[in-house]
């Protein structure tokens, strides 16, 4: 269904319209399409048939997409599989999805167990012939991909998104994602996870162009913008937050950027601050949400960057609902805290092999996250945490959130995360983890005595540990607590106070 209401419209749309640019030259939609039913084919005669798995461990390219819509055009699921990923990680997932195919880069690591068809795309060419295609899989409820969780607790998980489920999230965003014939979207942020993915469908869809960088660097961003003309692009918070520090921002012309969205986890308002400054004519628009979302749940829009609203994650858009439950089910009253759920026609269609999980999930019809917030009386939601990441000390609930917002307010911080640490007398002890920026000397008093002008007592950090160089992330550039607390909580039956 997505090859027909993407590409293929795209190609008769906007033929001559250039859809992916790259150091290769530019590749027109009509072109695009040639490639992407010849790759089609190349999957068929390969046995490949709908409904079964291609893993896909790739670092950003224009093959992926390539990838991604042939999927689209025959029916076969599309797995794409975090980079990070240690070959153990891989292996899990390739035994929990059982790939008939796999095709990947020759620097990540290659599985343990062997596919039926592999393919190293840097080291042979995939060709076929699309006269051997028949028509173009159209089945909008069928599984178009699995998206493993980034694993931050417990056993990834397969997300099964359906085709109309990602279409769902595309038509939501596209009125206010800026793409139009002659935009370029960069995809700087991982292409295999969902904060990124959909900027494929929302290109496709307005006949815009794509260009990539393999991994996000501050330098490759700079110069892939200045260079390709990039419009649009999505990052992650850590990603926003190196680029306002990146010394040689001012040596390239970023005029060109538009519509900078990030998402994936909460931003510290001194950093979105800063970045206004260092950007001044991009708008900035935040995504909430989670895979099995596909993955949007609410957007707060560039003009409701307030001082009111900044800490806001915005309103859900046309086609998804979003409330506040109580433990109970029932909807919070303004203002009041509960865990965030949704549902519309954008919602996953459950777990791969897991049941269980999924009906953990999904309940009545709605998709629990997880996550702590709120809503005021405009139907703006807040975020307050994610539930796992509370800390508990005296009695009292703290939000990692809010510690870690002042703390990012402090002139010498470069990264920071809170996290709850086992104490005999409060249950749970504040503790903050930081980096500190290399021309920047602060000790833990200083930290503490910052705090407190801008927390209550009991959420002060009462500790403070500090590393070099980064926090540990995730593929996405999540910051990962689960290791900053592990070392902490090791050998005790349970990870609270």
């Amino acid at each position: 269904m997505l090859y027909g209401v993407t590409l293929a419209r795209a190609a008769r749309c906007f033929a001559t319209s250039p859809a992916i640019v790259s150091d290769s030259g530019c590749v027109t939609y009509a072109a695009l399409r040639e490639r992407v039913d010849r790759l089609a084919a190349q999957f068929l005669s390969n046995g490949l048939k709908p409904g079964d798995r291609l893993g896909m461990l790739l670092l950003n390219c224009p093959e992926f997409i390539e990838i991604i819509l042939a999927c689209a055009r025959t029916g076969i699921i599309a797995v794409p599989l975090n980079t990070r990923y240690a070959r153990a990680e891989v292996d899990a997932v390739v035994a929990d999805c059982e790939p008939k195919a796999i095709i990947r880069h020759s620097a990540l690591p290659e599985p343990s167990k062997r596919a039926r068809w592999e393919v190293v795309l840097d080291q042979e060419p995939i060709e076929g012939r699309a006269e051997e295609l028949s028509a173009p899989f159209h089945d909008p409820d069928a599984v178009f991909g699995l998206f493993y969780t980034s694993g931050t607790t417990g056993r990834a998980k397969g997300v099964m998104l359906t085709h109309r489920n990602l279409l769902a999230n595309t038509m939501a965003c596209l009125p206010v994602f800026h793409m139009r014939p002659g935009s370029c979207h960069l995809h700087a942020a991982p292409m295999f996870h969902l904060a990124d993915f959909p900027g494929m469908l929302l290109a496709l869809a307005s006949g815009g162009c794509q260009a990539t960088i393999p991994r996000f660097d501050a330098e490759a961003f700079c110069s892939t913008v200045a260079r390709r003309r990039v419009s649009v692009t999505v990052l992650i918070p850590t990603m926003i937050n190196f680029l306002t520090l990146y010394p040689r921002l001012g040596d390239y012309d970023l005029s060109s950027l538009e519509l900078m969205v990030y998402g994936g986890s909460p931003i510290a308002p001194e950093v979105l601050k800063r970045a206004r400054e260092k950007f001044p004519g991009t708008k900035f628009m935040q995504g909430y949400g989670m895979t099995e979302a596909s993955p949007i749940l609410t957007l707060l829009l560039d003009e409701h960057h307030t001082p009111e609203r900044m800490l806001s994650c915005g309103r859900p858009p046309f086609g998804v609902e979003v409330k506040v439950m109580r433990p109970d089910g029932e909807t919070t009253d303004i203002g009041e805290a509960g865990e965030i759920a949704g549902r519309g026609a954008n919602v996953m269609k459950g777990y791969w092999n897991q049941p269980e999980a999924t009906a953990q999930a999904i309940r009545n019809g709605w998709l629990h996250t997880g996550d702590i917030g709120m809503q005021d009386e405009e139907g703006f939601f807040y975020l307050v945490d994610r539930s796992k990441d509370m800390i508990v000390t005296g009695g009292e609930n703290v939000y990692s959130t809010e510690v870690e917002a002042a703390l990012y307010a402090h002139p010498a911080i470069r990264e920071a995360a809170v996290i709850g640490i086992p104490d005999p007398q409060w249950g749970e002890l504040v503790t903050a983890c930081v980096v500190v920026k290399d021309d920047a000397a602060v000790t833990d008093k200083d930290l503490m005595e910052f705090c407190r002008e801008r927390l209550a007592n009991y959420k002060i950090p009462r500790r403070v540990v500090f590393y070099s160089g980064e926090l540990p992330k995730s593929g996405t550039g999540k910051i990962l607590k689960r290791a900053l607390r592990e070392p902490f909580w090791e050998g005790r039956a349970r990870r609270v106070g």
